[in-house]
């Protein structure tokens, strides 16, 4: 199944992988390269492979019954300023965006270790991400990301108004 995006894009990669845990970091450094290549901020290329990372994690380690090969495609897409994932599997259907926020304080005198486990990293997604949408279709789930494109900054991340010559 193809997500729709739109005819006008600028450029896009389509990626496809098994249910398989280690090839995520094939699928990482294929975006490291894409965003790379396209003049984005480490920053950004950084919490847009996050995500992604985190989602495909979550999908193959907790989304599939069975132990029969599957494949899930990844499109990322640069539509003018704004980069735009769409991740397309057959796993079990989760939305992301309805999943319980985890406690991430503590009490006084609470342990971080007594905390009931997980969640964080959808958290994470959630709040990394300018929008996360979920939807249902023909038995898959389809998950969108969006990220503000920001291009890499020339000063290597000096903040602005602020240089590093002299």
């Amino acid at each position: 199944m193809r997500p729709a995006m739109s005819a006008e894009a600028d450029a896009a990669i389509e990626i496809a992988l098994a249910n398989d845990l280690r090839e995520i970091a094939a699928a990482a450094a294929r975006i490291d390269a894409f965003c790379a290549g396209r003049g984005i901020s480490p920053d950004t290329a950084y919490a847009v492979n996050l995500a992604i990372e985190e989602l495909l994690a979550n999908t193959i380690a907790y989304g599939y019954r069975d132990e029969h090969p599957h494949r899930i495609e990844i499109v990322l897409r640069q539509e003018a300023d704004t980069l735009v994932v769409a991740i397309v599997d057959d796993a079990a259907p989760f939305d992301p965006t309805r999943a319980n926020e985890p406690d991430a304080t503590a009490s006084p005198g609470e342990e971080t270790e007594d905390r009931e486990l997980g969640g964080l990293g959808l958290l994470l997604v959630n709040r990394m991400m300018d929008g996360v949408e979920y939807q249902r279709r023909a038995g898959c789930n389809v998950v969108i990301l969006t990220k503000a494109a920001r291009g890499a900054d020339p000063e290597d991340g000096d903040p602005p108004g602020l240089t590093t010559a002299q």
